[in-house]
């Protein structure tokens, strides 16, 4: 689905070199494709013209006593995340556990961490910082990230958990979504469809523009239902995502396999 990486207004990503240890992933579907679409969407409209937002800045400064010394750590961590948006995803984070040291009250800087580590794969690491960042400062953009990370960990409660915090926090509609889709997978994991069936229920309702965040909780939904047995809910939703957008991934051999 469409995805492409990203940090935090601060900024991202090359392919990096992978780590010699991989965190085991659970699986490759429609969940993972949706939570690298959360990794893009972590980079906000903070970032403008390849500085950091205000709020990173006084957050640095707060924590540097010299002005000179906070100048020249902004830099570093725009740097970091400049690396991180052109997948240079170790020098992101070898540049982030660095800052780390003189700057482990600032969020921005777990969460390149966090960040970094998803791309390589790192899931246990992902997940401790970014849980880390948002105890620092809560963030709804990278919470779908963290909810992926503890998915691949199998820590599903803690999954539901981040899920309840982000609702509550009231984010963007594609957030929400990319929350929800993730939620259904980690019911999917553990073998309890209807229960992802029902978390994406949401998604069933008609909007008046279609818009990505819709295709998407369609595509999730469509896939659930197919595997459930739901063979004409199944092709609803993926009739309906063609006829939103007919190149939409594999839509057009999900219904042939379907028999339409």
């Amino acid at each position: 689905m469409r995805s492409r990486g990203g940090g935090k207004a601060r900024l991202g990503q090359f392919p990096a070199e992978r780590e010699e240890h991989i965190d085991q992933w659970i699986d490759e579907g429609p969940v993972r494709e949706e939570a690298e679409q959360a990794v893009q969407r972590a980079r906000p409209a903070r970032a403008n013209n390849f500085e950091l937002d205000s709020e990173v800045r006084d957050r640095v400064n707060a924590a540097v006593r010299s002005p000179q010394r906070a100048a020249k750590l902004r830099q570093r961590l725009l740097g970091a995340f400049v690396a991180l948006e052109r997948e240079r995803y170790t020098e992101a984070r070898r540049i982030g556990n660095q800052l780390a040291r003189e700057m482990s009250g600032v969020a921005a800087v777990h969460e390149l961490i966090g960040l970094s580590n998803y791309r390589l794969g790192e899931w246990r690491k992902a997940a401790a910082a970014l849980e880390r960042a948002q105890t620092l400062h809560p963030d709804p953009d990278t919470m779908p990230i963290l909810m992926d990370s503890l998915r691949a960990l199998g820590r599903h409660k803690d999954v539901a958990e981040v899920w309840k915090e982000l609702r509550q926090a009231s984010p963007a509609h594609e957030i929400l979504a990319e929350g929800r889709i993730i939620m259904a997978g980690s019911f999917s994991d553990q073998g309890e469809l209807a229960d992802a069936i029902k978390e994406m229920q949401p998604a069933r309702s008609k909007p008046k523009r279609v818009r990505e965040h819709h295709l998407r909780q369609w595509y999730m939904l469509a896939d659930l239902l197919d595997r459930a047995g739901d063979t004409v809910g199944a092709v609803r939703f993926f009739e309906q995502i063609a006829k939103a957008d007919s190149g939409y991934v594999d839509v057009h051999q999900r219904l042939r396999a379907l028999g339409r």
